[in-house]
């Protein structure tokens, strides 16, 4: 398939070369270009040749001679990707984009199951709508690190849980990447009586002996919205099942540590809050690598946000504001601003239990606007209303509901302050700046 070159940049290498918006990029050292994996690495050498179907219908031959690494200055259709976005094929049984209500916004009911975005974006991805041919190109490319959902080692449990007769080969897949020295880091949605306890241990010890290929695991409870008609009945983790889940993590966490000098599987922070456990210390998550799992966001948060209150300056009269939470993270962040109270600041916490989505969804990023107002009417003790920045879309000030920031603030008649929800150095810097 030929790549439509929709831009050139003004002095770019494909500039000076004479290449212009509307022709073709045929291929690259002879092979053909099917996406931007293929375009990014053949376009790195110092010496390449375009073939470029030119606006006369020729095929031309363009030799190039370059830095190395230094971009050719092209743009292309299909945005950053070159090609169409990959869906996804599986029918998970716990699929929380299958548990959206309707009326939210379209992007929410997307599927994507994208391994480039895996290696991009570090999304996270099955592979299960890969065939071998396309998986052969994955280890031609060396594409490294990939972001695996994994959920079940166990050929039939994940055949089950996923609904897909592929998600049977996903050791060999595996096996394979690690065999040509591609790394991944993996995750599983812990679901009871599905993929726990034996079948759990079975995937975890699957994957340890995976490694060094296979870098991180993390362990997430499964999430459940109350919009399940006609889904697989499935149930939220008991505290007693998380408690259990979190000694077989922790046990293998040691024999990894004595082993290989890194804890390896990590239970996320819900897991710890449902079974009614003290989150572990900061440096039990190294290096954060599987922050995106909710893997010690709050840890990390907590350790940020005292860094940069240790530069901080009372203020010079008692400031109080409001604050709003998911009800997992509420009792957190409550003792965390006790530690403002020093500075002249008080931070009342207002837990919000998610009626859109139900009660069993307890994250802060699953709030809405209209149970924010439903619940925070006449209950606010100053005119500031803190809330996480992710409670809206990225770069808008929209909710999930649909509301706008404004409406919220003239329901609540109150000033509504996004504040950063992933960096407590940022969330500091962005309270004192404002109450300056």
């Amino acid at each position: 398939m030929n790549q439509v070159i929709t831009s050139v940049d003004v002095d770019s290498v494909a500039d000076e070369l004479g290449i212009l918006a509307g022709m073709e990029l045929v291929a690259i050292d002879g092979e053909p270009i099917r996406d931007i994996i293929d375009y990014e690495q053949l376009t790195a050498a110092e010496s390449l040749v375009l073939t470029i179907l030119d606006d006369d219908g020729n095929i031309v031959d363009v030799p190039v001679e370059k830095e190395l690494y230094e971009p050719l200055g092209l743009g292309f259709a299909h945005g950053g990707l070159m090609s169409p976005i990959r869906s996804c094929k599986n029918h998970c049984v716990f699929c929380f984009i299958d548990q959206m209500p309707k009326g939210v916004r379209n992007s929410l009911h997307v599927k994507d199951d994208d391994w480039r975005l895996s290696l991009i974006m570090g999304n996270y991805v099955t592979l299960t709508n890969v065939d071998d041919e396309e998986f052969d190109r994955i280890i031609k490319r060396h594409v490294s690190p990939l972001y695996v959902s994994v959920h079940a080692t166990d050929p039939e449990v994940r055949r089950r849980m996923m609904g897909n007769p592929s998600a049977v080969r996903i050791m060999e897949r595996l096996t394979a990447l690690k065999n040509a020295g591609i790394r991944f880091h993996c995750q599983i949605v812990l679901c009871p009586e599905l993929n726990d306890k034996d079948v759990l241990e079975r995937s975890i010890s699957d994957l340890y002996s995976l490694s060094p290929a296979a870098q991180s695991l993390a362990v997430v409870p499964v999430g459940l919205t109350r919009f399940r008609e006609k889904l697989y009945k499935l149930r939220c983790l008991t505290k007693e099942e998380a408690g259990e889940a979190i000694d077989a993590i922790e046990k293998w966490q040691k024999k990894s540590l004595k082993e290989h000098g890194t804890a390896f599987v990590f239970p996320s922070d819900e897991l710890y809050i449902i079974a009614g456990r003290e989150l572990p210390k900061a440096e039990t998550y190294e290096d954060y690598c599987q922050i995106e799992n909710g893997v010690g966001l709050l840890r990390k948060f907590e350790e940020e946000f005292l860094y940069a209150l240790k530069e901080a300056k009372p203020l010079g009269k008692e400031a109080v504001l409001d604050s709003a939470s998911g009800v997992s993270a509420a009792p957190f962040m409550s003792r965390l601003f006790e530690r403002l109270i020093p500075y002249g600041i008080k931070i009342n916490v207002h837990p919000i239990v998610n009626r859109y989505f139900g009660e069993s969804v307890t994250v802060s990023g699953l709030i809405t606007a209209g149970d924010l107002m439903d619940q925070l009417i006449g209950k606010l003790t100053s005119d500031i209303l803190l809330i996480p920045h992710n409670m809206m879309r990225e770069n808008d000030d929209v909710f999930l509901d649909g509301i706008r920031l404004p409406k919220l603030e003239s329901s609540l008649g109150v000033k509504v302050a996004p504040t950063w929800a992933t960096d407590g150095e940022v969330f500091i810097h962005q309270l004192f700046d404002m109450l300056k």
